[in-house]
């Protein structure tokens, strides 16, 4: 994974995301991410932004997806 998370603002519903859900620091790096399509976005959060997948996850983006 690279650099810093993108800003709220930057995401869309349909992008694929991964997420690190609940009290993960999203800087550690035993967390387990989940990769997912964003819903909608909840709000900024220092540890990322925060959205809902359309799985009903709930996590902080530390990255988004390319598409292939």
């Amino acid at each position: 994974m690279s650099g810093d998370p993108p800003a709220a603002e930057e995401l869309r519903r349909g992008m694929t995301v991964r997420v690190v859900q609940g009290g993960q620091d999203p800087r550690s790096e035993d967390r387990e991410p989940i990769v997912g399509e964003v819903d909608r976005v909840i709000g900024e959060d220092p540890q990322g932004p925060e959205v809902e997948l359309k799985s009903g996850a709930v996590g902080h983006v530390v990255e988004v997806v390319p598409e292939t």
